[in-house]
C-alpha cells in the first residue's frame, strides 16, 4: 500500500504566505516526479508546480514568482512554498507522486486526498 498526505492547508489572508507538505509512505521503491494540482469550485484541476527527482522545477505562470516547489528525497516529501497569494488562489490543493511501487516495475501517479486553501480578508 502507498499513502500520499498533504498537510499546510488553512485561511490566509491575501498577501500572506502558506507552506504546504505532502509525504510519501508505504511499499515505496522508487519516486520519480512530485507535485501539486490545485482545483478551485466550477473550474478544472490545474497544475501548479512539478519538480523532478534532481531538483528540476516546473511552474504554471500564475504562481511563477509566487511560489516555490522543493523537496526532500531521503523523506519522501514535497512541499509548496506559497507568498504573496491572492483571492484567486482559493482552491484544494492536490499533491501527487508518480512512484513505483516494491515489486513492480511500471510507475503509477498517486494522489493525496487534498488539503483546502482559502485566501480572504
Amino acid at each position: 500500500q502507498v499513502q500520499v498526505v498533504e498537510s499546510g492547508g488553512g485561511l490566509v489572508q491575501p498577501g500572506g504566505s502558506l507552506r504546504l507538505s505532502c509525504a510519501a509512505s508505504g511499499s515505496i521503491s522508487s519516486i520519480n516526479a512530485m507535485g501539486w494540482y490545485r482545483q478551485a469550485p466550477g473550474k478544472q484541476r490545474e497544475m501548479v508546480a512539478i519538480i523532478s527527482t534532481s531538483g528540476r522545477t516546473n511552474y504554471a505562470d500564475f504562481v511563477k514568482g509566487r511560489f516555490t516547489i522543493s523537496r526532500d528525497n531521503a523523506k519522501n516529501t514535497v512541499y509548496l512554498q506559497m507568498n504573496s497569494l491572492k483571492p484567486e488562489d482559493t482552491a484544494v490543493y492536490y499533491c501527487y507522486a508518480d512512484l513505483i511501487r516494491i515489486g513492480h516495475y511500471v510507475p503509477h501517479n498517486y494522489w493525496g486526498q487534498g488539503t483546502q486553501v482559502t485566501v480572504s480578508s
